[in-house]
């Protein structure tokens, strides 16, 4: 296993567990435990976790695991979950795309899709994801309007007063939310309100909002809401989500595509 994947399977068990033992982790990833230590040492001196005795725990109480770390989760069902969600999309529509890996991945599969190769512009693509808006800035039949704003290092995002200017002179046709809960009763989340805030007002900009959610996120709650589930016209998911929590959000009348 190279280091990448182990520091992204140590980060990964810590969200899940909030506390690792070096004699655990070297255990479940088949390394030795002075490997681990050395790991643990690393990521410490990056912030990312705290170092105890014996092992490490999450870096503070509200942990957030960086946009980089994070793309390797779920690929496949992002994927899956992205193409369907670019599909929603007509030719020389505006559509909005808030910061994630899901979200990411459905700026991937728009920039591939055979009917928007040409245009004027063939797709205008909002966005407050400097990611996002870097794989995009090539497609030059593609209009991309980044927001202003101050950047989350966790996840590219710019959020505050300046992107709130931007987004208030706008609006879309279709907003994209990559979230981190999505629940009938308690709606939309992220952990960040300033990333909340953003989310929010770009719903309130846009003419149809998509959450792109894989099912894990699903019947979940988070510390900052964006939105609740009324605001939601179509939810993106994969397979996997309960069949119960797919009926509850019919039922409050959102549209449900499991890919």
């Amino acid at each position: 296993m190279s280091r990448d994947a182990r520091w992204k399977t140590l980060l990964e068990l810590l969200v899940e567990r909030g506390r690792l033992d070096v004699e655990e982790a070297a255990g479940e990833l088949g390394v030795s435990a002075a490997t681990i230590r050395r790991d643990f040492d690393r990521l410490a001196e990056q912030q990312m976790l705290v170092r105890t005795r014996g092992g490490a725990v999450v870096h503070g109480v509200s942990y957030e695991l960086p946009l980089r770390y994070k793309t390797a989760r779920r690929a496949s069902e992002k994927q899956r979950i992205a193409k369907a969600v670019a599909e929603l999309v007509a030719p020389g529509e505006a559509v909005g795309l808030t910061g994630g890996t899901t979200t990411t991945e459905v700026a991937r599969a728009l920039a591939v899709r055979g009917d928007l190769t040409a245009g004027s512009p063939a797709l205008t693509v909002v966005t407050n994801a400097l990611n996002i808006a870097n794989e995009l800035a090539v497609r030059p039949q593609f209009k991309i309007v980044l927001t202003g704003g101050v950047a989350r290092a966790q996840s590219y995002e710019l959020v505050g007063p300046l992107a709130d200017t931007v987004l208030g002179q706008i609006t879309v046709d279709m907003a994209v939310l990559g979230v981190v809960a999505f629940d009938v009763t308690h709606g939309a989340a992220a952990h960040d309100e300033t990333e909340a805030a953003i989310n929010r007002l770009l719903c309130e900009r846009a003419e149809r909002v998509v959450v792109a959610a894989d099912s894990s996120k699903l019947g979940q709650r988070a510390f900052a809401r964006i939105c609740g589930a009324e605001v939601v016209d179509t939810l993106v998911t994969d397979t996997a989500a309960d069949a119960e929590t797919v009926r509850r959000f019919e039922e409050a009348g959102l549209r449900v595509v499991t890919v």
